[in-house]
């Protein structure tokens, strides 16, 4: 049974096979009886990303009256669906993230409260995904950034554009013509002050046989 617990560059949380290297949450918002989604899509402005193993502990995927398991591709995903690294399974990862979206700015370290709530903020629109306009050419921005792009989500890493699709990443091409940023702008700040979010390995792989074609 396929659950619908997989997210999307667009923030939708659908039923696909594929697997995901990152899991998270947004709080509880599942029927544990029936391991289906409720009607609400978030219960808390903290949108995580954790690691699918963190000392030995397992779940029963959305089995219990607990946070909703959700999961994604890569970081490049979970990031411009809106959501953070945690801070208690991936501190380190989470503390770099904050210090590069303060970096350069006039803005304070902030608490991860005052981060989430500039998140929700950049994350929604009405109740969905918030596409944000294009302040230069897509190809200038950051390793990890998505775009849209005729209704397609693209990654950019190593000066390319990668497909997000259902199945995972496809192709290597070059960065289209973006239409909207998906990557939320407090989270591009970051990306541009240093961050580095984890990307799928399919990227590399993609990346070198395109640079031996």
């Amino acid at each position: 049974m396929v659950l619908q617990n997989r997210v999307t560059p667009f923030g939708d949380i659908v039923a696909i096979p594929q697997r995901g290297m990152l899991t998270g949450n947004r709080g509880i918002i599942h029927d544990p009886a029936t391991r289906t989604l409720l009607k609400r899509r978030w219960a808390t402005k903290a949108w995580l990303t954790c690691l699918c193993e963190f000392k030995g502990r397992r779940r029963d995927v959305m089995a219990r009256r607990s946070w909703t398991e959700l999961f994604f591709l890569d970081e490049a995903v979970a990031l411009a669906a809106g959501h953070r690294p945690c801070f208690f399974c991936r501190r380190e990862a989470a503390e770099a993230f904050r210090d590069a979206w303060a970096f350069g700015s006039a803005v304070k370290v902030p608490r991860a409260a005052e981060l989430d709530a500039v998140l929700h903020a950049e994350r929604l629109d009405h109740g969905r995904k918030r596409l944000h306009p294009l302040s230069g050419r897509a190809d200038e921005l950051p390793d990890g950034s998505m775009v849209a792009a005729g209704g397609e989500a693209y990654t950019l890493a190593h000066g390319r554009a990668f497909r997000w699709t259902a199945r995972g990443y496809e192709g290597t091409v070059e960065i289209p013509r973006g239409d909207a940023l998906l990557t939320p702008p407090s989270t591009l700040r970051a990306l541009r002050g240093g961050y580095r979010p984890i990307l799928h390995s399919s990227i590399d792989v993609m990346e070198g046989a395109s640079a031996d074609g």
